[in-house]
């Protein structure tokens, strides 16, 4: 399946995956970014991204990214809609530095990963009770 994708700054390379085996493209930092101690700030990931009908685009940290920056994602994953690829919809990587010191991603890093996962649309149907028990909460299954 192709996937329509717009590069800002063309001097960068187009995101590729990097191995054959390899499930998730690397996105490249646009321009030089500093990001202050335990602040949280958004690296422009050089693309918008057409998103195909019936897939999300997740962005997800690269497995280096905290060792080699000092950077995690705050919330986790990054989730890109099908319809965020207007003219202005750069795919932009929101980060924590979780260290004592000012970092700066040099333009041209590999900073994120993005991967394509099905998904569907649900319709939601409220109800008052959905079954009379509870499981438990986290760690209610450990014994």
């Amino acid at each position: 399946m192709k996937v329509k994708i717009t590069r800002i700054d063309k001097t960068l390379p187009i995101p590729k995956y990097e191995t054959k085996g390899s499930v998730g493209f690397d996105f490249i930092a646009r321009e030089e970014t500093v990001i202050q101690p335990y602040a949280i700030a958004l690296i422009p990931g050089n693309v918008i991204v057409e998103v195909p009908k019936g897939y999300a685009l997740i962005v997800a940290s690269r497995s280096s990214t905290p060792r080699k920056y000092g950077l995690t994602t705050p919330h986790g994953i990054g989730v890109i809609d099908r319809d965020y690829c207007g003219p202005v919809d750069e795919v932009k990587i929101q980060v924590f530095n979780f260290t004592k010191n000012p970092l700066t991603i040099p333009k041209g890093s590999r900073i994120a990963q993005g991967l394509f996962v099905r998904v569907d649309q649900m319709e939601l149907e409220e109800v008052d009770l959905i079954k009379k028990e509870s499981r438990g909460g986290f760690g209610s299954t450990g014994h």
